[in-house]
């Protein structure tokens, strides 16, 4: 069983002295950013001037600043970035400003785990990463609750680097949640696992075949999407409240029963020796060198893919039938 850590296992004055940079002022980094600060801590923020969250930061009450001059101020640096920006961001801002003593933070570990970021000996490298998006660790915080969050150590150089770190995960509100122990190799294979062939490509090329299929057999594209991705929202929501279990005592006996007999028709031997496949790809490294060679090429295939997701006939559909739903809309 994997060691979890509540608010009485961290001190969050082991950080009151510290200067903590945000680089990266997105949905994650606002929400870390302000959770911070509202626990007394001293944080900055690192944003470009041309994004629109450098505008956002201001009206929020922070002064962005670079990220080298943020780096160098910094005792803690959180890189928030995307993945494919921070190994470029590490060289040009960061590397130099990193001295000894202070610590390089992370939210997802694929840079350090795949070799893209190489920190000094004597720096702290260590990673919260709540498991949910900025906005809900923002919101949970303001009621008083917390998001979980997972705790990696990859360097600890001071010997202080998982007191630092539980402090940081008070000061988000992740302790309030519990914070799971894990390391950069686990939270970096296992998510892009998790995303690759269950919560993106598996349930997105689901929905499609799905549609497809309906579709092809003569069925009106409106109601193959209202069954096939429209209530998906439903029973996911019932697995994220309860569980499987709990999802199939909440639906019909019928949708129980087909559950049980059909499902392992789609998912087969088959399907599950080529998520080992996938899964093997992200442990050697082989998805890691294709998605940063597909930055460094121009992203030709990754903008192909967007294209032509956006023309599959589901999108048309569903942007018609979302807006009979005025409630989907903010």
């Amino acid at each position: 069983m994997a060691k979890i850590y509540h608010e009485q296992d961290a001190d969050l004055g082991v950080l009151k002295d510290k200067v903590i940079a945000i680089i990266g002022y997105g949905i994650q980094g606002r929400g870390q950013a302000l959770n911070l600060r509202d626990s007394g801590l001293n944080v900055i923020i690192s944003e470009l001037e041309d994004n629109p969250n450098y505008k956002i930061a201001i009206e929020d009450g922070f002064k962005p600043i670079d990220a080298k001059k943020a780096a160098k101020k910094a005792d803690i640096i959180q890189i928030l970035t995307q993945d494919h920006v921070q190994a470029m961001l590490y060289k040009k801002a960061i590397r130099k400003n990193l001295t000894s003593g202070k610590s390089l933070v992370f939210s997802h570990g694929f840079n350090i785990h795949f070799g893209q970021i190489v920190p000094p000996a004597d720096v702290d490298v260590w990673m919260i990463a709540p498991k949910g998006p900025g906005a809900l660790v923002r919101r949970q915080y303001e009621e008083g609750k917390g998001v979980p969050c997972l705790v990696a150590i990859y360097q600890d150089a001071s010997g202080k680097a998982l007191k630092n770190a539980l402090a940081y995960a008070k000061g988000i509100g992740g302790t309030r949640g519990g914070v799971i122990e894990t390391t950069f190799k686990e939270e970096t294979e296992t998510d892009l696992f998790g995303e690759q062939v269950v919560l993106c490509g598996g349930v997105s090329e689901l929905v499609k075949a799905g549609y497809e299929t309906l579709v092809d057999a003569g069925y009106q594209p409106e109601i193959a999407y209202f069954e096939c991705l429209h209530e998906l929202k439903l029973i996911t929501d019932l697995i994220y409240e309860d569980g499987i279990v709990g999802m199939r005592k909440r639906v019909s006996d019928t949708a129980e029963y087909g559950d049980y007999s059909r499902g392992p028709r789609i998912i087969t031997e088959r399907t599950r020796k080529e998520m080992k496949k996938i899964l093997a790809e992200v442990q050697s490294g082989k998805f890691a060198k294709e998605w940063i060679r597909e930055n460094k090429k121009g992203r030709q295939n990754f903008e192909q893919f967007r294209k032509e997701s956006a023309n599959h006939p589901i999108e048309k559909v569903g942007a018609a039938l979302r807006k009979m739903m005025p409630w989907m809309h903010k």
